[in-house]
């Protein structure tokens, strides 16, 4: 019997218009760093994160008020002028709980502006991937995984989680052939992750900007539990069901 539901994977957020997206739950996946630190931040307390474009956007709410915390990211390192960037390191409790979080990123933010028609947007990363794929699994929902690539261009770490969605969430779904390959590719990586990730083009990016600790903690598997949910423009806690 064929599934009822499907998963698919966008690879880059430049193949988006090849997708009916607002059939879907969109998954936004920006492994290193941007996904893992919006889990890990959700997690720690934040009240909200709220993604935006570009960094013009981001130093706007300066005028706003005091209680927004800005964090602006580019080509891997902190824009001069904001609190912090994208480093999993910037969202621990001490500094983010009970605070608002502006937000903008390379890849992250930018693949999610581009996925605004979806059903519900959520966002992934190995440090929730349990609780993401039961929650997944428990919808009766069309899902598309959306790496968001470096600059329009596919990259391997955000295929690599892609894959292990759709290798977790397995025959419940019917899968397209970039599901297909993407959990292959996780199934051939999956013993050594970091060893395999050592190759990509952004882990020698940030290997270059002396932050490898970044990678190695982006890579750690449920460390999480909190689901970040896009709810009028604000990526919140979800709450319980």
């Amino acid at each position: 019997m064929i599934p009822a539901k499907k998963i698919e994977v966008c690879l880059t957020p430049a193949l988006l218009p090849l997708f009916e997206i607002e059939h879907s739950i969109a998954v936004i996946i920006d492994i290193f760093r941007a996904t893992s630190s919006i889990c890990y931040g959700i997690e720690n307390g934040a009240e909200a994160i709220i993604p935006v474009a570009e960094v013009e956007e981001c130093a706007a709410y300066r005028e706003k008020g005091a209680g927004f915390l800005l964090a602006a990211e580019r080509n891997g390192e902190v824009v001069s002028g904001f609190d912090f960037g994208n480093s999993p390191f910037s969202y621990t409790p001490e500094k983010i709980a009970g605070k608002t979080v502006v937000l903008t990123t390379t890849n992250g933010t930018h693949a999610l502006q581009l996925s605004l028609k979806a059903k519900k947007i959520v966002i992934g990363s190995f440090l929730n991937l349990s609780s993401l794929c039961s929650w997944l699994a428990e919808r009766q929902e069309h899902v598309l995984l959306v790496c968001a690539g470096w600059k329009n261009n596919f990259n391997l770490e955000d295929t690599l989680f892609a894959g292990a969605v759709a290798h977790r969430l397995g025959d419940a779904f019917l899968r397209d052939d970039g599901a297909i390959a993407a959990a292959d590719l996780f199934r051939l990586a999956q013993n050594d992750l970091d060893g395999y990730l050592k190759k990509t083009s952004h882990s020698e990016r940030l290997k270059a900007l002396g932050i490898e600790k970044d990678i190695a903690f982006c890579l750690q598997t449920d460390l999480t539990t909190a689901i970040p949910i896009l709810a009028d423009g604000r990526l919140v806690k979800m709450p319980p069901a």
